[in-house]
This record gives C-alpha cells, sequence and structure tokens, in this order.
C-alpha cells in the first residue's frame, strides 16, 4: 500500500512569498473600503478567535459528547436548509487575492460558521477571511497557514450530509469509553495528539506520530507498566521483515551505522555478513539497537501493557513532529516532548523532569515505575465538539468511517 503524501510540505518554505504577496496585493482592499469595514467590525463578532481551538477539555468527558449532539444538531439545520455552496474554483487562494473564487469560500465559510453572514460578499482575500480560513483549517486539523490550497478544498468540498453521518459515528464512539477514570492517557489516532488527563482537565498535550494506513496504530485500553530511559531497541518480527531485509539488501552497512547487533537462537553475536539477506534467514534472528541519541526509541519509551507489542517513545528525529503528515511509524506512538509526559506519569516518584534530564544525560540505563499504574487509551475520533462549542473533524486515515472522501488526500500544496 502507497503512503498518502498529503501535508507533508513544510509550509515554511511558503512563508516568504505568501507574506510577500499580501503586502503587495492588500491595497485592493482601499479601492472596497475594506480598511473602514475592518474598523467598523471587530472580529470578536465574527468567530471564536483562533486561540478558542484549543480546549482545556478532554476528547473523552461527559461535555465533549453533549457538546457533539448539539453540533449534530446544528449541522443537521444546516443540512434541511440545503447545506453549503462549494467553492469555485481550483486555484490555491491567499490574503490579497481578488476573485469570484474569494465570493464562493466567503460563502461557504459563512454556512459553517467560521465567517460572519455580514462579511460573506467581497471578492477581495482580506484579514478577516484569512483569521476565518485559519479557524476552518484549526478545526480540520490543518496547519494554519490561511492558505486555501488542495487540502483546504478537499475539507471544504465534503458534503454536509457526509459530516452528518461522520457526528453520528463518533457520538458512539465517545458514548462506548464511558468512565475512565480520573486520571488517565489518551490517544486520539486520527488527531495524532495525546492527552494527560487529570480530574476532568487536560495537564498536558502532546503531539503524536502513529502508525502508517498499512501498519495501524491499534485500538486499546491498556495501563502504563513503566517508562526506560536510554533504552535498547529490540526490533519488532514486522518491521525485520518490512524493513530491515530490505535496507541490508540495498545496503550491507546499514545495521553497523545505525549500531544494531544481531544475536542468533542460541544468544550469540553474529555479524551481518553471516546472513544471507536474500533468504528469511534474518527472521529468526534477535536485532538490539544499542541506547543513545540515534537509538530509534529515543531516549525513552513508556510501556503500555497490550498483545500488539506497541508503545510510546522518543525519536532522534524530532523534525518529523514539524511535518503535516503524522502517520508514519510501524504501529507505535512517537510523541513530542516526551519528557514531560514521563515526567507527569511519574509524579509521586523522585523522577521529576529535572531527574528525568539527568539520568538521560548519564546515559544508564534505569528503568522507572509509576506510582500508581496509569490508564492508557488509544481511541479512534473523527469528529466531536469541544464543551466551548467548537466542532473538530479530522482526516479518516484508516478508513474506518466508510466514506472514500474522508480519507487523507494526497497534495503537494500547503493548506
Amino acid at each position: 500500500m502507497s503512503l498518502p503524501l498529503s501535508r507533508r510540505h513544510v509550509l515554511s518554505l511558503l512563508a516568504g512569498g505568501v507574506a510577500s504577496a499580501a503586502l503587495t496585493r492588500f491595497a485592493f482592499a482601499d479601492d472596497l473600503g475594506l480598511g473602514q469595514m475592518e474598523m467598523k467590525e471587530g472580529y470578536d463578532s465574527i468567530a471564536s478567535p483562533l486561540d478558542a481551538t484549543v480546549s482545556s477539555s478532554p476528547l473523552l468527558s461527559p461535555g465533549t459528547i453533549e457538546a457533539t449532539q448539539r453540533a449534530l444538531a446544528k449541522y443537521q439545520e444546516i443540512a434541511g436548509r440545503g447545506g453549503w455552496p462549494q467553492v469555485s474554483g481550483n486555484e490555491r487562494l491567499q490574503l490579497g487575492d481578488r476573485n469570484e473564487d474569494v465570493v464562493s469560500l466567503r460563502r461557504r465559510l459563512v454556512a459553517s460558521g467560521d465567517l460572519a453572514p455580514s462579511l460573506g460578499g467581497s471578492p477581495v482575500f482580506d484579514s478577516y477571511l484569512d483569521g476565518a480560513v485559519k479557524r476552518f483549517q484549526a478545526r480540520h486539523g490543518i496547519e494554519t497557514s490561511g492558505v486555501v490550497g488542495d487540502t483546504s478544498r478537499a475539507a471544504l468540498a465534503i458534503p454536509i450530509d457526509v459530516r452528518v453521518k461522520q457526528l453520528q459515528i463518533n457520538i458512539v464512539r465517545l458514548r462506548e469509553m464511558g468512565n475512565l477514570g480520573s486520571r488517565y492517557i489518551m490517544m486520539n489516532i486520527p488527531a495524532t495528539e495525546v492527552e494527560a488527563v487529570s480530574s476532568g482537565v487536560v495537564e498536558q498535550r502532546h503531539n503524536t506520530v502513529i502508525g502508517k494506513p498499512d501498519r495501524p496504530s491499534p485500538i486499546l485500553s491498556t495501563l502504563v507498566q513503566n517508562v526506560n530511559f536510554n533504552p535498547f531497541w529490540t526490533v519488532p518480527l514486522s518491521i525485520i521483515k518490512k524493513d530491515l531485509i530490505p535496507l541490508m539488501q540495498k545496503d550491507p552497512t546499514y545495521l553497523a551505522e545505525h549500531h544494531i547487533r544481531i544475536y542468533n537462537p542460541q544468544g550469540q553475536e553474529i555479524q551481518a555478513s553471516q546472513i544471507d539477506w536474500n533468504t528469511d534467514e534474518a527472521t529468526h534472528m534477535r536485532f538490539t539497537q544499542d541506547p543513545g541519541f540515534d537509538n530509534s526509541l529515543g531516549q525513552v519509551r513508556i510501556n503500555i501493557a497490550n498483545q500488539y507489542g506497541v508503545y510510546m517513545h522518543d525519536t532522534p528525529e524530532k523534525s518529523v513532529f514539524g511535518s503535516e503528515y503524522h502517520f508514519d511509524s510501524s504501529g507505535c506512538a512517537r510523541v513530542q516532548d516526551v519528557r514531560d509526559l514521563c515526567a507527569w506519569i511519574l509524579q509521586g516518584t523522585e523522577y521529576t523532569r529535572d531527574r528525568i534530564d539527568e539520568v538521560i544525560r548519564s546515559g544508564a540505563r534505569i528503568t522507572a515505575t509509576p506510582v500508581a499504574k496509569v490508564p492508557v487509551f488509544w481511541t479512534y475520533v473523527t469528529a466531536w465538539a469541544t464543551p466551548e462549542g467548537l466542532v473538530q473533524f479530522r482526516d479518516d486515515v484508516y478508513n474506518k468511517d466508510g466514506y472514500a472522501n474522508l480519507a487523507v488526500v494526497s497534495v503537494d500544496d500547503a493548506g
């Protein structure tokens, strides 16, 4: 299965061009008196500001269920009025543009509540529309560039009846979770985000990189067993088959360069040259990567009890969190700023945040156990609303909602 390439391009490559174009073309606003309009109408009257897209309420909570039910009623009402219009054209739209496609974009965002009705007719892409686009992007897990490219157009084009069905499906998922307890960790796979929750409040949020569509992260409920600092990595059989053998066929030095040792069934260390890489001989061996900064687990592994052999961990490749596409692992979850999460898990032990840094700097292989085992939930929710009233949607990367146009769209354009 080929890996979707949506949202992979770093938006910073576009930022300079977008900004300079905006400065040049925004003069069009003066022709239509938009400067005066912006003086008269405050942004608070348009929609919630962008920072309101972040909620302190956990995804899996009674408040979320109630808010999602209200959102469903709202979207059914929109559908009853005929839904929302399509955005015309297929070109990128951004600050300073002036054409009829901008008018259709405004009308679409008015219909979904991202832009005030009084601002629905201008052909100029002004700062109000930029704010509305960013709000829409934040609600759909799209990089908030303000640029309407292929990714944003694909999200804008999803019909209202599909969104209604998506909300209905996910209300069932939210209800099925039940009472999670007072302190837990929750990862929403489609949102590629981890929440650390205590007494109904999200105390930490972390971006994650999770399983590829052909190596999906599982839905599970389990407990944190312990935390390994400076861990070895024992390569799973699936990765030996899918990754290590092909890599060694291409580059016989790969294992040595990545400090991966090979042990035969008798536990004796052997050399890569002793294996016939054109057969399945390697699948009978154990492969272990030495601890260190370049270890595939990074410098931390959070062990969770499960039948799938997955866990949460650090990564030496921090740049993956800067990519817009976060479905790139073999099933485990790479967690950004994972040391903060470890300190949260280990509250009440000697392993404070500073102590964790000291242990990692020392290189010592240490296993730390939490005072009480923390519940962990990996769930799959693609549509929900926050108690603050913001309706959120995410790509159905693993195709569990049953609609082809909710899956990741392959694009090569930011936004």
